[in-house]
């Protein structure tokens, strides 16, 4: 048991990632990692998703190649933190509740502590990201906001008042740091969404199935078997949304096939008119380069912004 206090943290245990002891604290528990797909912020997990999940209606997936690298990593970016931070002590933190017996339902599960004279002052998030393109200037606050939703339900369990994130960003393994600060309306917001959202399980309310991918693969993973004999009937109510809305989505995916192929006629078709030519333009404006790359075979390269034949005409005229 540690001997660390925060100031409205109540320490449960420290085990290891996925151990039945760190499934058991998670339990009807809502968790940095969940919130952010309870209130609609995340790129990986829906609200119906995270339902299904914590309702015991479908397993989680397994680890994936991210997730791998991220935990392999992790006690290196943060060695580096430390090393920049000598004024910081950093201890894993292990999972946490909200002191309040009315709000045990909250729980962190942070990646380290940050101590000074034996006391907790702030927290450490610990990141990889290949692209890095969600990621601002480092000092700054301009994180992915399902991360950003995360930190603050950490600040709003333990009661501190700011957060550090260190990641390590793209295949040049560049170290970015970044600072948070406790935002109590956000963290509000996300607890009264957090509370119902917890009720709606206790009730077995379900949200509606929704767009997102994390939606789509859940409903793809709670009905793995196939009967060919059984017949679905959809009924007049629903075949209105749902034929006009697939209708749609195939005369679209057909227009998007013709219209590459006009297109890769016409690029074929420039890049013959070019010859040797280095650029194309029409009037002043560039249209398309040539370019090649370590002496290979020309390719054409088109513009971001094409010019607009009829308007241009209009302003001549």
């Amino acid at each position: 048991m540690t001997t660390l206090t925060t100031p409205t943290g109540r320490f449960l245990g420290r085990w290891a990632s996925g151990s039945p002891e760190w499934h058991q604290a998670r339990e009807h528990r809502m968790t940095g990692s969940r919130i952010a797909g309870v209130v609609g912020l995340s790129k990986y997990a829906s609200r119906y998703s995270t339902w299904c999940e914590m309702a015991g209606l479908v397993k989680p997936d397994p680890q994936n190649e991210d997730q791998a690298r991220g935990h392999f990593l992790e006690g290196g970016v943060a060695d580096w933190f430390a090393a920049e931070h000598p004024e910081f002590k950093l201890v894993e933190a292990g999972t946490w509740i909200h002191a309040d017996p009315e709000r045990d339902w909250q729980l962190a599960n942070p990646d380290r502590l940050l101590l000074q004279h034996g006391r907790v002052v702030g927290g450490l998030e610990i990141k990889t990201d290949e692209s890095g393109r969600e990621w601002g200037m480092p000092g700054t606050n301009e994180i992915p906001v399902h991360y950003a939703a995360q930190v603050q339900w950490y600040m709003d369990t333990l009661g501190l008042d700011w957060w550090k994130v260190a990641v390590l960003v793209g295949r040049g393994f560049q170290f970015r740091e970044y600072h948070i600060d406790y935002n109590p309306d956000d963290s509000e917001w996300m607890r009264e969404q957090a509370e119902k959202f917890l009720v709606s399980i206790a009730w077995d309310e379900m949200p509606p199935v929704d767009g997102h991918k994390a939606t789509v693969r859940t409903v793809r993973k709670r009905h793995p078997a196939i009967d060919p004999n059984l017949v679905y009937d959809i009924s007049p109510e629903l075949a209105d949304r749902w034929l006009p809305a697939l209708s749609e989505e195939k005369t679209a995916l057909a227009d998007a096939k013709a219209a590459k192929a006009r297109a890769e006629r016409v690029r074929a078709e420039l890049l013959d008119a070019m010859g040797l030519a280095g650029r194309a333009r029409y009037g002043h404006d560039n249209v398309a380069r040539r370019q090649a790359k370590s002496g290979g075979i020309p390719y054409l390269v088109v513009e971001s912004d094409l010019p607009t034949p009829d308007l241009q005409g209009v302003a001549a005229a």
